[in-house]
C-alpha cells in the first residue's frame, strides 16, 4: 500500500505559475496578483498575443517577471510543444473556458464540440504535459477553474454544465490518484457562481445575499489564498455548497427548490461577451 503524506500549501513567492487564458478576466487578475505575491515567473498562455503581452507588460512595469505564448489549449500537439519550451512549473492554473449559452437545439455543432475541447479535454492535455515534472520533484499544484454549474445542471447550459461536471470529476479523480500514490502534488477545484467578468453578462440572481454575482477581484484573491493554504476545493459563495445536497429530495421537489432560488432560469437574459478567438462564441471574461 502506498504511503500517504500530508500536503501543505504552496507559497507563490519564488514559484513558476502558468495560467491558461491569462490575457483577460480573472486570468489576468490572477497573473497580476501572483506576480505581486512574488512569483518567480508568471507564464501566460492565451489565444491572443496582444492580450497576453499587455498583461506581461503590466507585470514587468511592476517589477515582476512574465512570459507569454500563443497556445490553443484544445490542441494537444500545440500544448505539448509549448510545455516542452516552458519547462517545469510549480502551479498550473487551468483557467481558459468558453460558454455558448444557448438551448440545446439552438447551439451549433461546432460550438458544442468547442466547449468540450476547451473546458474539458484541454485539462487533460495541459495536466499530462506538466504533471510528470511535478511528480518527479514531488511538488506542484494543478488548479482547475470550474463552475458552480458543475454541481447543478442549468437551462441553456447543456454543454457548459456538462463540461464543468466533467472538470469536477477530472480533478477529484486526479486528486485521488495522487493521494493513493503518496504524492505531495495537490489539486484544487474552484467552483464559483457567476462572476462579473462579462463572460456571463446578463445573468441574474433572485437572492443576491444568498447567491451573489461574485466580484472578480474577490474571486482572484480567494483562489490564490486557497493555493497557498493547500485547500483542495473552493466553492463560492459558501451557500452554493448546499445545492447538491438538495438532491436527496425527489426530482420534482428538487426542481421546485431550484426554481424557488431562481437558479434554473438565471440564464434567461444572458448576453455574454463575444470575441473572435473562439469562433465568435462567448468566452471567459
Amino acid at each position: 500500500m502506498s504511503r500517504r503524506r500530508p500536503r501543505a500549501g504552496l507559497a507563490l513567492r519564488g514559484a513558476r505559475v502558468l495560467i491558461t487564458g491569462g490575457g483577460s478576466g480573472i486570468g489576468r487578475l490572477m497573473a497580476l496578483e501572483a506576480a505581486r505575491r512574488g512569483a518567480a515567473e508568471v507564464i501566460l498562455w492565451d489565444l491572443s498575443e496582444e492580450r497576453a503581452s499587455a498583461v506581461a507588460g503590466e507585470i514587468g512595469r511592476s517589477g515582476g517577471s512574465a512570459s507569454t505564448a500563443v497556445v490553443d489549449v484544445s490542441d494537444r500537439t500545440a500544448v505539448a510543444e509549448a510545455a516542452e519550451r516552458t519547462g517545469a512549473i510549480d502551479v498550473l492554473i487551468n483557467n481558459a473556458g468558453i460558454v455558448t449559452g444557448a438551448d440545446l437545439l439552438d447551439a451549433a455543432d461546432e460550438q458544442i464540440r468547442r466547449t468540450f475541447d476547451v473546458n474539458t479535454l484541454a485539462l487533460y492535455w495541459t495536466t499530462r504535459a506538466f504533471l510528470p515534472a511535478m511528480r518527479d520533484r514531488d511538488r506542484g499544484v494543478v488548479v482547475t477553474i470550474g463552475s458552480a454549474a458543475g454541481l447543478l445542471g442549468i437551462a441553456r447550459q447543456t454543454d457548459y454544465s456538462a463540461s464543468k461536471f466533467a472538470a469536477f470529476g477530472f480533478t477529484e479523480s486526479l486528486r485521488n490518484e495522487l493521494r493513493a500514490r503518496g504524492s505531495r502534488v495537490s489539486t484544487l477545484i474552484v467552483a464559483p457562481y457567476y462572476i462579473d467578468t462579462g463572460m456571463f453578462a446578463g445573468v441574474t440572481t433572485r437572492f443576491p445575499r444568498l447567491l451573489p454575482i461574485l466580484h472578480e477581484q474577490e474571486v482572484t484573491l480567494r483562489i490564490l489564498d486557497a493555493i497557498e493554504a493547500g485547500e483542495e476545493q473552493l466553492i463560492m459563495p459558501r451557500t452554493a455548497r448546499f445545492m447538491p445536497g438538495a438532491r436527496i429530495l425527489p426530482v420534482r421537489a428538487f426542481d421546485r427548490v431550484m426554481d424557488f432560488f431562481g437558479v434554473i432560469r438565471s440564464m434567461d437574459d444572458f448576453v455574454g461577451r463575444r470575441g473572435p478567438d473562439d469562433g465568435g462564441a462567448p468566452r471567459r471574461g
